[in-house]
């Protein structure tokens, strides 16, 4: 990967499968997962977090030793250029999961009741 026509290529292709990620609402790590499990878009990610893009840069310019950019890294990289935009998207996404558990919640107080009350009429009867 150390041309880097096809370097750009692959953060654009790695950019937009992020972006098809986020439509499903997913999250950084879940986005990771599913580009390694479906797009077999390995996530190297170090023990201190992810690798700059500025390594992609370095790759691109021919320095030895270059890595390709993790999806990490590209999420990483749109995360500091769209700063209000990833504010947004993580409260929203925050949001979603807790009216999803509200949601679930008050599903499973509703059939409790419900056996309840199944469970009253059969004694009366």
């Amino acid at each position: 990967m150390g041309d880097s026509s096809s370097s750009a290529s692959y953060i654009r292709m790695v950019h937009h499968l992020i972006e098809k990620c986020m439509c499903f609402n997913l999250s950084k790590e879940e986005c990771m997962d599913a580009l390694e499990k479906h797009a077999n878009v390995n996530p190297v990610i170090t023990s201190t977090g992810c690798s700059s893009i500025y390594s992609v840069i370095s790759c691109d310019l021919g320095i030895s030793n270059c890595i390709s950019p993790s999806p990490c890294t590209v999420w990483k990289e749109l995360e500091k250029e769209n700063k209000e935009f990833f504010e947004t998207y993580n409260k929203d996404r925050e949001e979603r999961n807790i009216e999803a558990e509200t949601m679930q919640r008050i599903q499973k107080m509703l059939s409790e009741a419900a056996a309840a009350k199944s469970s009253d009429d059969d004694e009366e009867g």
